[in-house]
């Protein structure tokens, strides 16, 4: 009999998981960034990169209604288009997701470095984050999803907390003129925020782990897009407000500087916020690795021992690698060149699973959705560096060639069985 999860997570906690991921650093560095390059119109990037996200979500809600697996888009990408495309699917996701692991465990150590009264190595206390976070999820899901349930309302409190106190400071002025880049900044801005919104995926990897999983994914989904779009809304109104949109794109640390405007305190908390916000996302980040690679060690993608489970029903093999496999990466390199690659993989990821949603038979939302899905991650592809096409080919072909070689070898071992 195959290994089995224990379903133990509630909505709430799936919806913290969606919110964890989403409401990460991004939004103490993303929204700078994107305010760069839209000026105050970023309140229009906003909502154009959340309605461009919506109809991925909408696909992602409608396969886990139909496929309440653990795996997420590996798994529907595997039954509605092909074992080859589940593998490739579930690949990149994997690959792109350490990386970003390891980028938010080095925002995570530089704010923490702040609250530090000595020199300390940015590296080494990404590692040690790292290393938390594995023991964390090792606990398993119920302990690590009520450890990410505290984060994200913490985390949310601090934001409100920022939005009441700084809206009362806010300067019309700093809004003016809304469109200082025009139409094409607007749009720039939504193709960095998108990135910003796409944890919701995240949530579709422990399915297996939810209760009520064809009802409650899909509204923790949508529950966790609205709202963390509301959320951005509202802070980065209040931070343009505050100091303008060219401090804030000139800005290592955004809110914090627009904070620092009404008063110091505020700046320490929404510091507190930022590592809050980042723990959070490597939290769930390894969460979602873990239970991905458990998923297709169960299918024979990935080895075997992948799959096993201890008494707290927890993969602990997946949680253990990779968890490790974060800190060491974190100890050498800071590796932020390499988001290129978790971009291209997440696009990817997030077409498949859109061509997965069109191949369903019985339908929830029209056919246009992932339709418009498929088409707006395409173009979102074309608009990627150079670097990133290379980066990621390069693991795309890692994968094909991984996939043959195993593939050939299981055939040969079940042969020779048979003989």
């Amino acid at each position: 009999m195959a290994n089995r999860l224990k379903r133990t997570l509630g909505l709430f906690d799936a919806f913290a998981i969606g919110v964890g991921a989403i409401i990460g650093s991004g939004i103490f560095v993303v929204t700078g960034i994107a305010a760069g390059l839209a000026g105050p119109a970023l309140l229009i990037s906003l909502v154009i990169g959340a309605f461009i996200s919506g109809f991925t979500a909408l696909s992602f809600a409608e396969l886990a209604h139909s496929i309440p697996k653990e795996g997420g888009g590996y798994e529907y990408a595997r039954e509605l288009i092909s074992p080859f495309a589940g593998f490739i699917s579930g690949w990149l996701w994997i690959l792109s997701n350490v990386v970003t692991g390891v980028v938010v465990s080095l925002g995570f150590a530089s704010y923490l470095a702040l609250f530090i009264p000595f020199p300390v190595s940015v590296n080494l206390v990404a590692a040690l984050a790292c290393l938390v976070v594995t023991f964390i999820n090792y606990l398993g899901a119920r302990d690590s999803s009520l450890v990410n349930d505290i984060l994200v309302i913490i985390k949310l409190l601090i934001l409100a907390f920022f939005v009441v106190f700084g809206l009362g400071f806010v300067k019309a002025g700093n809004f003016s003129p809304f469109m200082p880049t025009g139409e094409i900044g607007i749009m720039q801005g939504a193709t960095l925020i998108f990135f910003a919104y796409s944890g919701f995926a995240r949530v579709t990897l422990i399915s297996e782990e939810v209760k009520e999983p064809k009802k409650n994914i899909p509204r923790a989904i949508i529950l966790a897009l609205v709202v963390s779009t509301v959320v951005y809304m509202l802070v980065s109104f209040t931070a343009i407000g505050l100091v303008g949109y060219k401090e804030l794109a000139s800005s290592g640390s955004p809110l914090a500087d627009a904070a620092q405007s009404v008063s110091a305190n505020l700046t320490y908390f929404v510091s507190i916020g930022a590592l809050v916000a980042t723990f959070s996302v490597l939290l769930t980040t390894l969460l979602g690795l873990s239970r991905i690679s458990f998923a297709m060690s169960s299918e024979s993608d990935l080895p075997r021992l992948f799959s096993r489970l201890d008494k707290r029903s927890t993969p602990y093999y997946t949680v253990l690698v990779f968890g490790f496999t974060m800190a060491i990466l974190a100890t050498f390199s800071n590796l932020l060149q390499a988001i290129a690659l978790a971009n291209f993989g997440s696009l990817l990821y997030y077409l498949l699973a859109n061509y997965a949603a069109l191949k369903l038979e019985k339908r929830v939302y029209p056919r246009i959705i992932p339709v418009l899905g498929i088409i707006t991650c395409m173009v979102l592809l074309v608009f990627l560096t150079w670097d990133a096409w290379i980066r990621g080919c390069i693991v795309l072909l890692a994968g094909c060639v991984y996939y043959y070689f195993m593939k050939k070898w299981q055939k040969n071992r079940v042969n020779a069985a048979g003989g």
